[in-house]
């Protein structure tokens, strides 16, 4: 299997949030996780940070914010040099996914869960 380390960008304490389910679904893939939230909490053993940590090796972003919210990480996630950022459901940005694009990276609106359920992940 071909894992890819993922920053999970708006992870939620609240296990019926779907940036909580993908934390466990990618965990349960096997694939390294990492996540930045409003709360400092623990999510089947992957700590949830609350700051932008210089974070190494990430494969993929998977949005859970909203566009508005997305504005004070942009920069932060253009500097992790991601391969791939993936605009969930409702984190949809075409400006955001325009700059992007430009830096060379991957731009996809998807659903995580759905990827990782399909095997397209």
């Amino acid at each position: 299997m071909n894992t890819k380390k993922t920053l999970v960008l708006g992870a939620s304490s609240n296990p019926e949030q779907y940036s909580h389910m993908a934390v466990k679904k990618l965990i349960a893939a096997g694939h390294p996780v990492e996540a930045i939230g409003k709360s400092p909490i623990n999510i089947d053993g992957i700590q949830v940070e609350t700051d932008k940590l210089a974070f190494e090796n990430i494969h993929t972003v998977t949005l859970y914010l909203n566009p508005q919210r997305q504005e004070e990480y942009e920069s932060y996630i253009i500097s992790l040099h991601p391969s791939r950022i993936i605009f969930n459901p409702g984190a949809e940005n075409e400006p955001f996914k325009a700059l992007a694009e430009k830096e060379g990276i991957e731009t996809i609106n998807a659903c995580t869960l759905v990827l990782l359920s399909t095997g397209a992940y």
